[in-house]
């Protein structure tokens, strides 16, 4: 079992290990977390659009990041997951 801080750390680690050299900055929505069913659902979006709200600085396809807090294991929510996550 791990803490909601270490998820939000491991979280982090996930979506920065995955960012591309050629996509902006990428950061977790920390005001819209949210634990369910055990699971932290974790939603990111360009640091730009987190920071103005702006539609124009809103990355599309941001499946939110997934962590099992009873194993410590992240991973991106997928489509077919979306009634979990949304």
């Amino acid at each position: 079992m791990i803490s909601e801080t270490e998820a939000e750390e491991t979280a982090r680690e996930l979506l920065m290990a995955s960012r591309r050299t050629d996509e902006p900055e990428l950061a977790i929505d920390w005001t819209d977390i949210e634990v369910k069913e055990g699971v932290m659902i974790a939603p990111y979006n360009s640091a730009r659009f987190l920071e103005t709200r702006d539609v124009g600085d809103q990355l599309l396809d941001c499946w939110p990041i997934l962590v099992d807090l009873s194993t410590g294991h992240a991973r991106f929510g997928r489509l077919e997951e979306r009634d979990f996550w949304r």
